[in-house]
């Protein structure tokens, strides 16, 4: 049984009372903003500001400009907060902590009502009213980026939850993308064949035990719905929306029921993506928004967009903690898994021991063809922190030589988002061996943990002098 103490473990599953016992126990990692900021790229833009400086709060903003609503973000940009969200766990151990809790997986509770049942309406209401921001200079508009889109097959028995990106584009629609052809993507070709529109709920603001859920890489039928009940330990309370009955947390901000329509189209893009480039690759689907549900306080919980921390964490770490548990059962010499914030989603670190020549190899292999999105693998020795990259680079530096070292796959498919990748999305991957392996000759310059350990002495008697 695990001795850790969780100070955020009686929030239940509501975004307000997460956020505030935030604040209370870990208030130096929550920024209130309580100056007004524009809707017009200022979040993000205090949000590039401060991780120049190294720095990824989370962060609160009581006032923005045309907004009837704080703007809550940035809550996955910092691992060790992602570790606090999961009851306490180091950052190094968010891996195992994610795998253990959502192979756990909880059935949902449905429940009488909950917060986003305080306001329902049905007709006369208007999206343009909704809280959004935009996010890039280069966006088209403002984004919904926290779009988390629930649907159900009722006939086969399963449901589906995932993220995509959507505008709005009229009192009652919305323009999304299925780029990434996906599980939703599979149902809404389903409904298509058959002449039928998809109902889909989109939930825009929950617990953010849900929306690390909503991240989860699951096989098709599995639904994220059960793996946010192994995150919480607990069922995830849900309520029914009123047409079509999909099940949607009960204490979510908002949700937006409605159809994806096969006939219609909607112009949508280009917008900030995680490779740092504004994309307009999509598949412009238009959703046709019959019911609107809210909590009377509703916030805007937002997920800052491009390549920010907040936006590849609250992605990779899912991806990262799957290919770890896979890995390590099938190669227990694996001791790291890093993919960088330097290389988006396409490149990742892999520490190991190797047992015998070669392993390195077949371990970069084995991530290149179970991560769709990698297109680099570096294998390093266990010595290497995996978690800076000028370690990683000194390892290439030092150990690598390129007609022996690297290993390169052509013709595999791609990210429909990578900017290099082929018109037909197909890309090339490449492993690069910086292990020393067998016949190295050279010792790694140490530094003793004593003398390290003077100098931090030294270093804190100079601070406390510089300071007084």
């Amino acid at each position: 049984m695990s001795s850790r103490v969780d100070p955020l473990a009686d929030t239940g599953q509501d975004l307000h009372r997460f956020v505030d016992a935030y604040a209370e126990h870990f208030g130096d990692d929550l920024l209130v903003v309580r100056e007004p900021v524009g809707r017009d790229q200022d979040v993000t833009a205090l949000v590039w500001a401060l991780a120049a400086e190294g720095r990824h709060p989370a962060l609160k903003f009581e006032r923005v400009q045309g907004l009837d609503s704080p703007l809550v973000t940035n809550l996955f940009a910092s691992r060790e907060r992602v570790g606090r969200m999961l009851g306490g766990v180091a950052a190094a151990g968010i891996h195992a902590e994610y795998q253990s809790r959502s192979r756990r997986m909880v059935a949902p509770r449905e429940v009488g009502g909950g917060a986003v049942t305080e306001v329902v309406q049905s007709e006369g209401f208007d999206l343009t009213t909704l809280p959004t921001i935009k996010h890039f200079a280069t966006d088209r508009g403002p984004y919904i980026t926290n779009a988390v889109v629930v649907a159900e097959d009722r006939d086969a028995g399963i449901g589906n939850v995932s993220y995509h990106r959507s505008m709005l584009n009229g009192a009652q629609t919305l323009g999304t993308s299925l780029h990434s052809r996906g599980h939703l993507w599979r149902m809404f070709q389903a409904q298509a064949e058959r002449g039928r529109p998809l109902p889909v709920a989109m939930v825009i603001g929950a617990h953010p035990l849900f929306m690390l859920a909503a991240a989860a890489r699951l096989p098709y039928g599995v639904d994220e719905r059960h793996v946010a009940g192994g995150l919480f330990g607990a069922p995830l309370e849900v309520v029914r929306t009123p047409r079509y009955g999909i099940a949607v947390p009960a204490h979510a901000e908002f949700v937006l029921e409605g159809v994806i329509d096969p006939e219609a189209k909607s112009e949508e893009g280009p917008f900030g993506e995680f490779t740092g480039y504004s994309s307009d690759r999509s598949t412009n689907n238009l959703l046709r928004v019959q019911t609107l549900m809210q909590r009377r306080d509703a916030w805007l919980l937002d997920v800052v967009g491009g390549n920010s921390a907040e936006h590849l964490n609250l992605g990779r770490i899912p991806r990262e903690s799957e290919m770890v548990e896979k890995l390590r059962e099938r190669f227990p010499g694996v001791t790291a898994v890093h993919y960088p914030s330097s290389g988006t989603h396409f490149h990742a670190y892999v520490a190991l021991r190797q047992s015998r020549p070669g392993e390195a190899r077949q371990v970069m292999l084995g991530l290149l063809g179970w991560d769709p999105y990698l297109k680099t693998v570096i294998a390093v020795d266990e010595d290497v922190d995996v978690m800076r990259d000028e370690e990683v680079l000194w390892a290439l530096a030092t150990h690598f030589q390129p007609h022996l070292d690297v290993v390169i796959v052509e013709g595999l498919p791609g990210s429909a988002l990578d900017p290099s990748a082929s018109g037909v999305g197909t890309t090339s991957r490449m492993g690069l061996d910086a292990t020393r392996g067998p016949g190295f000759e050279g010792v790694r310059a140490r530094i003793d943990a004593a003398a390290m350990q003077r100098a931090g002495e030294l270093l804190a008697r100079l601070s406390a002098g510089h300071a007084g």
